[in-house]
């Protein structure tokens, strides 16, 4: 673990000691939680898999958060990292193997086809655009272009980005379903989404303060943030008026928000 990472840990977890009060009905009913990766744990269910989308599914989650990869013979692929070896163990980096050799070697990671054929419209996708050299740009473009063409771009899905400049091939899509992230770089991604009349950006909610939503509500943009993973958290973001949430636990999250609907 990063010193970032150990660091927004332990502020999480303070954060999650505070008591919150109960967001009213209206703000329940417009979250719209997003399973980061999908429902896993990398012991049982491995991250971007279909299993772990399906778990999110199951349990009534709005979206999906993915990231995509290619391999060799361009094709498409879900997996956070440039090698399985993290989540799998196979050392070798996806853009040395080809589809059929990355399935018979690793074959629970999907394909961004099986993502979407699977779960396309029924959840809404954050597509997630990992920055690795590309080998044909051009053809790379359109394969893209061909997968998406069924879905209405920034209804049925929008493209990640922790560095915008990975949408400009994507041409063919409105600005509006791009959704760059930040880090610690909040300010230079929030000046971007604006000025790209992006669909608003994705940060830590601790980084994506009310100064920076106000911002972004002046522009008809949308923040998305990450990472709550508790009900005290989760009732900081609705009552502050946050409606995408990012987040490991969001089936659990979704049970929460569940239960109190029905009161």
């Amino acid at each position: 673990m990063s010193l970032q990472d150990f660091a927004m840990a332990v502020m999480d977890s303070t954060m999650a000691a505070f008591p919150r009060p109960t967001p009213d009905r209206a703000a329940l009913e417009r979250c719209k939680l997003i399973s980061h990766r999908g429902e896993h744990d990398n012991k049982t269910v491995m991250e971007n898999t279909l299993q772990a989308f399906d778990a999110a599914q199951a349990a009534g989650v709005w979206g999906i958060e993915c990231d995509i990869r290619w391999t060799a013979d361009l094709v498409p692929v879900i997996c956070h990292d440039p090698s399985p070896a993290r989540i799998f163990g196979t050392t070798i980096e996806l853009s040395a193997l080809t589809f059929d050799q990355l399935r018979t070697r690793v074959p629970d990671i999907p394909s961004l086809e099986e993502v979407l054929q699977t779960f396309g419209g029924a959840n809404h996708l954050m597509l997630e655009l990992k920055a690795e050299p590309s080998p044909n740009p051009t053809r790379q473009r359109e394969i893209l272009r061909s997968l998406l063409a069924p879905f209405t771009p920034a209804t049925d899905f929008h493209m990640l980005a922790l560095d915008p400049t990975l949408f400009k091939p994507l041409d063919f899509l409105p600005s509006e379903s791009f959704f760059p992230v930040a880090e610690i770089n909040v300010n230079t991604i929030s000046k971007r989404a604006i000025a790209g009349g992006y669909g608003g950006m994705g940060g830590h909610y601790l980084l994506l303060t009310n100064r920076v939503k106000k911002s972004h509500d002046a522009h008809g943009q949308r923040l998305g943030t990450g990472f709550p993973s508790s009900k005290n958290t989760l009732f900081r973001e609705l009552n502050r008026g946050i409606e995408w949430i990012f987040s490991n636990d969001a089936v659990a999250l979704q049970r929460i928000r569940d239960d109190y609907l029905q009161r």
